[in-house]
């Protein structure tokens, strides 16, 4: 690629608006290593060592070192893997739920070392962690006098708890590398300093994982999430690396090294349309949007360097109709390692759950095959909220703040029987999409379409039914009929995507709210509790009907006997023409969470899927007021 060198005034221009990293924070990442592989190793130890790898469809998620050495790679066939490593040991992945479990505990480990509770999952094998505090803590601390015989403490209350560390070198690996008498050097500049200190917290954090939990895993350590999640990827696995800036360019030089496609936050579209830019039409790949490798081939630095190229530029080459406003200067931005965004806050509620499964190579195109589909994802749908959505009947949630400054481990519990868990929270819109496959020739959509509702009681129900059954009875009872009023047609639907999603989630209210509870206080009980008192709660607003006495109908005030005896109408399962919640044509995928149901228009009236109660619109707030209030 030929580029004309920029004369001293364009450089001094674009050198102008070149972003300014803020370099007053400190993130971790964390990426464990074969993630899905090595939960299958540590329940079956027998497996370590051998060739292993996951399977998903018909393709592997992901397999092992021992089978990469052997010539297989992820996402590669079944076929093909077993071509190149014949003794490859093959087991099915499908089902996510020892994955999210594993997860879900090793992500409480790393929280329960925050102080400022920033601990943000990135899919099941990635988390961020903002160290900025306990590190800038452990920099007073420091004594210049005993480095190589530091302490680092974890706790402001407790000196005891903490660890040694040799204060002259970094803990892992440096970028760029350094020898010891750089590092001598090095550690005459605050930034370094607290640099190295954050190198020795993840070195602690990983190893604890590792031997207590058995999952190696990958980090790194930098001033921003971009550049702690790149840095991260280069001495991989069970290693981690500490990106340094001590001159102006080492920032720069690493990022002008990657290719796009690497970048986080540059998709294969983006990429694509960037390269078409830089690299002449007849030498650039031709778009694939399946193709993970399409606008791999330009550096940061050759677009970067470009002519001319600037914020304004990458906004006039991305600009297409649907474009996200502003996506020029968030690239310009992400081509200079700057990254403000923050970790989010630690929450022990999912903003939404949801369970899809795609269905490329096979459409689904029966009824038959869709009930089986829809049963099949509702279970594992409930299932999630029971992991996920309760706690032990007697238990809070972990606290935060001040007292949460301390390196205990946090109560895992590896079973738990439904008759001993309540709802900590629970949701109240459910929510199904579908994507379908063009016919022959027909250019692909990745639009969904969408249909929601209020959630039914009977999901609630923690002690009568089984999960099964509760999946069963959803699919059949409710997605079945809010499926055939999103897709009219009997048959032939050539489907390959079906999700379904529970979203809008209500925190259960329990004694000491804003005391001891949690981040909001609240301490996770049963809702059926609640019923229990809701006539007398009820009785000051309570309109009686001049019916008799005796031929007034009885109403269930428990949660669990209103789920096993309630009667549906036409409407309330969806067969009916109109909806309380509607949202077409959108994707999900492409919205904020918290913002997706916002493109959902409610019906005049909102019916409780705790009580059973049609309720106006005007008057949801005092009736949730209701539930959400204590004995």
């Amino acid at each position: 690629m030929k580029s004309t060198p920029l004369t001293s005034g364009q450089a001094q221009k674009i050198a102008a608006k070149v972003p300014k990293r803020n370099e007053d924070r400190i993130i971790l990442h964390f990426d464990y290593d074969c993630f899905y592989a090595s939960v299958f190793e540590n329940a079956n130890p027998a497996l370590k060592g051998l060739p292993l790898g996951v399977k998903q469809k018909s393709i592997l998620a992901t397999c092992n070192y021992a089978a990469r050495a052997r010539g297989v790679s992820k996402l590669s066939s079944i076929f093909d893997a077993k071509k190149a490593c014949p003794e490859i040991v093959i087991i099915n992945g499908e089902d996510l739920t020892p994955f999210r479990d594993v997860s879900k505990r090793l992500w409480s480990v790393l929280r329960s070392y925050s102080w400022n509770d920033r601990v943000e999952r990135l899919g099941l094998d990635e988390v961020f962690l903002d160290v900025t505090d306990i590190v800038a803590y452990n920099q007073e601390l420091l004594n210049r006098n005993t480095l190589p015989h530091s302490f680092f403490q974890l706790s402001r209350h407790d000196l005891e708890k903490g660890f040694v560390f040799d204060g002259t070198r970094f803990c892992g690996c440096t970028e760029p590398f350094l020898n010891q008498e750089d590092i001598t050097l090095a550690l005459d500049n605050p930034l370094c300093v607290r640099l190295m200190l954050a190198s020795h917290l993840a070195g602690h954090l990983r190893h604890r994982i590792e031997e207590e939990f058995g999952y190696t895993s990958s980090g790194g350590i930098s001033t921003n999430k971009l550049l702690a999640k790149m840095v991260g990827s280069v001495h991989k696995p069970k290693n981690q690396t500490t990106l340094l800036s001590l001159h102006e360019d080492d920032i720069q030089n690493f990022m002008d090294r990657h290719k796009l496609r690497k970048v986080p936050g540059i998709g294969s579209r983006i990429a694509h349309l960037i390269q078409d830019h830089v690299i002449p039409a007849k030498e650039s790949a031709t778009y694939d949007p399946h193709n993970m490798d399409t606008g791999a081939k330009v550096t940061v630095g050759q677009v970067r360097q470009y002519p001319f190229m600037s914020a304004d530029q990458l906004e006039r080459i991305l600009d297409r109709p649907g474009a996200e406003r502003g996506g020029g200067e968030k690239i310009w931005s992400l081509l200079h390692g700057v990254d403000n965004s923050d970790v989010k806050e630690a929450s022990d509620v999912p903003t939404q759950i949801s369970i899809e499964d795609t269905y490329m190579s096979r459409p689904l195109n029966t009824p038959a095959e869709i009930l089986r589909e829809l049963c099949a994802l509702s279970t594992s749908l409930v299932r999630r909220m029971r992991t996920d959505l309760t706690v032990d009947d007697d238990s809070a949630y972990p606290s935060n703040g001040p007292a949460a400054d301390t390196a205990s481990t946090p109560t895992i519990q590896s079973s738990k029987q439904p008759n001993q868990l309540c709802w900590a929270a629970y949701p109240k819109t459910l929510r199904l999409s579908t994507r379908t496959r063009p016919k022959s020739g027909n250019p692909e959509n990745f639009s969904r379409s969408s249909r929601s509702q209020s959630l039914p009681s009977f999901v609630l129900n923690l002690k009568d039914e089984s999960v099964e059954a509760i999946g069963e009875r959803l699919a059949t009872d409710v997605l079945l009929p809010l499926f055939r009023r999103l897709n009219p047609e009997r048959q032939g639907w050539n489907l390959a995507l079906i999700n379904i999603c529970v979203t809008n989630m209500v925190m259960v209210a329990g004694p000491g709210e804003g005391g001891n509870g949690g981040p909001t206080g609240f301490k996770g009980r049963n809702i059926a509790s609640m019923f229990r008192t809701q006539e007398d709660k009820l009785r000051e607003w309570t309109v009686y009907d001049p019916t008799p006495v005796n031929d007034a109908p009885v109403a269930s005030t428990n949660v669990e006997e209103f789920a096993e005896n309630a009667t549906w109408t036409e409407d309330e399962k969806g067969g009916s023409e109109e909806e309380e919640y509607l949202s077409m044509e959108v994707d999900p995928v492409s919205l904020d969470p918290d913002a997706a149901d916002a493109w959902e228009e409610e019906d005049e009236s909102y019916r409780c899927h705790i009580c059973g109660h049609a309720i106006p619109v005007f008057a949801i707030p005092a009736h949730e007021r209701f539930h959400a209030i204590g004995d």
